[in-house]
């Protein structure tokens, strides 16, 4: 097959994300690919000065607004990012390019420069003029989507519909080919026990179980809602294909304890390839040149994989 042509965009350029993009291009794990950098040229000459690295061995498609304060949150890094970010799904679905890999950006300077979007999905999702997408997390052996993802814990409860389970569930069945699992699908409940019949909570018994009832009529291997503090060791150990978990937190802090550094964001739903990285910018240790690439490096790896 030819080789795939993937965006790689630098994420908030105040962030560790021009100084990962760097150290990934320089990697010998640097999967085969027609990578193409997208964001501001100045914050990467910058960074590779500043930490002696090689300048990307790639082509740069400079969007501009690298000059920011670095570690801080500000609306000319959201602005560069976003800048970046859509730009290259132009070119996505321009044909250009077969997909990207995202660095991370930051939501506070998203929403500083005036963005409405809370995160990278959403802003991939509008701007590629589609509604049915899903947030899946790649890492060891757990494939965890979520059925919410950046809102608030109080609101979750109103959020996790029926309609809203069956459209992510189905997703997630349809999906699961691509990445070369089989298997059923398990359903996180929301509340401790999974409601314990009730008693804790009726979201299991008025919305999760008619859901799962309802596709496991159309076929779909579906089980659950299970309890969210046992559900993932079973996954763990190859008993589920995939979980869906409720809320950010609830799907997120089980991936990252099994394999931060080296877990995949990946976009479902998308007409064209996403994967990102597990970790944010990284605002603390941005002037240290201690970031590490590890997990850049396994969303470029997926991104390869999956275009194939």
């Amino acid at each position: 097959m030819p080789r795939p042509r993937l965006a790689l965009t630098v994420g908030d350029p105040a962030g560790i994300g021009p100084e990962i993009v760097l150290k990934a291009l320089a990697s010998p794990d640097r999967p085969d690919a027609e990578w193409i950098v997208y964001g501001p040229a100045e914050a990467l000459r910058a960074r590779a000065e500043r930490f002696g690295l090689a300048p990307p061995p790639v082509p740069v498609v400079d969007t501009g607004g690298g000059d920011v304060a670095l570690g801080e949150v500000s609306a000319p890094a959201g602005r560069a990012a976003a800048d970046a970010v859509l730009r290259a799904v132009g070119d996505a679905m321009s044909g250009a390019l077969t997909g990207m890999v995202t660095a991370p950006l930051n939501k506070e300077g998203l929403r500083a420069a005036g963005h409405p979007w809370p995160g990278h999905t959403e802003m991939l999702a509008e701007a590629a003029g589609v509604s049915d997408v899903a947030m899946m997390f790649v890492g060891g052996s757990l494939r965890v989507a979520l059925l919410t993802i950046h809102r608030s814990l109080r609101s979750v409860p109103d959020a996790v519909t029926k309609d809203e389970v069956l459209r992510v569930v189905r997703l997630v069945h349809r999906e699961l080919p691509r990445f070369g699992a089989a298997g059923p699908i398990a359903l996180c409940g929301l509340n401790p026990h999974a409601g314990e019949g009730g008693l804790f909570g009726d979201e299991e018994v008025r919305v999760l179980r008619p859901a799962v009832e309802a596709l496991r009529s159309e076929g779909l291997d579906v089980v659950g809602p299970l309890p969210a503090d046992s559900v993932f060791v079973r996954a763990a150990r190859g008993e589920f294909a995939a979980v869906v978990a409720g809320y950010h937190d609830q799907g997120l802090i089980p991936v990252k304890l099994a394999a931060f550094g080296h877990a995949v964001n990946v976009t479902l739903g998308l007409p064209f390839v996403r994967t990102s990285v597990d970790h944010g910018t990284g605002f603390d240790i941005v002037e240290k040149g201690v970031a590490e690439e590890g997990s850049l490096l396994a969303a470029m790896r997926l991104a390869v994989a999956l275009t194939r």
